[in-house]
């Protein structure tokens, strides 16, 4: 897939097996929809783990950075809907970073996902970046591959928590995501362990291990879908 965007949102977190039917419900009814008509808000895709039972990853792509800081964001995240403010207890072990998109190759959704979480070392980050950006540059033309990102995490200023924030509790960030998607879930897979790993790239920071999830699709709406639905009703 290509992100549509300069920016993004990149989610991880689990849920428990007797709340994961409502956290369905609830996220691609409610959650998604509200997000999707913040003014920036371009597209929404949650995808679960099959690596991890009740793991799920969930990636929103931004026309801009400044959206991140938006009034528009901000009043939805200090506003939680009774469902929301039911719902964000359950989310577990959040991992959420706001993002810049360095690059992005593809086109299109495809079924699987690959989330790869890496930290950069003591050592020149702009040269890590360009290995990183050309290994990525020819993959989504690959057979089996659809797409091939990077993001970097660039947290805006810092603020008061959110009340969103203050009912999940603390959360994690990772550094920077390379993200790989496509039809065949095993060359992903292939892809990332080839192009993407620890032993094969260097400059990485070796005190951070790093973290590879692998998804399927369970669901994706854009903000033009979202205006669709209102318009029908």
């Amino acid at each position: 897939m290509s992100l549509l965007g300069r920016a993004a949102v990149a989610m991880w977190w689990s849920i428990e097996p007797e709340m994961r039917a409502e956290f369905g419900d609830w996220h691609s009814h409610e959650h998604f929809p509200e997000r999707l008509s913040i003014p920036g808000f371009l597209r929404g895709s949650r995808w679960a783990s099959t690596l991890e039972d009740g793991g799920f990853f969930v990636l929103y792509e931004l026309e801009a950075y400044e959206t991140l800081t938006s009034q528009g964001y901000l009043d939805r995240l200090n506003a939680p809907t009774p469902w929301s403010t039911t719902m964000m207890p359950h989310h577990l072990g959040m991992v959420r970073s706001q993002c810049r998109v360095e690059a992005s190759f593809g086109g299109g959704v495809a079924l699987s996902l690959a989330t790869v979480r890496l930290s950069p070392g003591d050592g020149d980050r702009s040269a890590l970046r360009d290995r990183i950006v050309g290994r990525l540059a020819n993959l989504a033309s690959e057979p089996g591959l659809t797409g091939a990102h990077l993001l970097v995490t660039d947290t805006p200023r810092a603020r008061a928590p959110t009340r969103e924030q203050e009912i999940r509790g603390g959360d994690r960030t990772a550094d920077w995501v390379v993200l790989v998607s496509g039809y065949d879930p095993a060359r992903v897979q292939a892809c990332v362990t080839q192009h993407v790993s620890a032993s094969t790239l260097h400059g990485l920071n070796e005190d951070r291990p790093v973290i590879v999830g692998h998804h399927r699709l369970s669901f994706c709406m854009t903000a033009v879908d979202v205006g669709a639905s209102s318009a029908a009703v």
